[in-house]
């Protein structure tokens, strides 16, 4: 029995919307927090266009960012 065409449109929409608001938006999460503090103006360009662009994902997983900087080892 095959499956009817309205299910796979379904899941295919369903699958767009995931990958849309929360895999890519975690794959650029990882990506800003590896490379915020030592990108290229070009690069920093690129990353605001990615933030432009998946930003409903980002704002849905937005609680879980932390981009302040890892505190330094100062010998004292």
């Amino acid at each position: 029995m095959p499956i009817p065409e309205t299910t796979l449109l379904a899941l295919l929409y369903l699958s767009l919307s995931g990958l849309y608001l929360l895999v890519a938006p975690a794959v650029i999460y990882f990506y800003l927090q590896q490379r915020w503090y030592n990108v290229s103006s070009v690069e920093r360009t690129f990353m605001y266009f990615l933030v432009f662009f998946f930003f409903p994902g980002l704002l849905l997983l937005s609680p879980f960012l932390n981009l302040r900087p890892k505190p330094r080892n100062l010998k004292a």
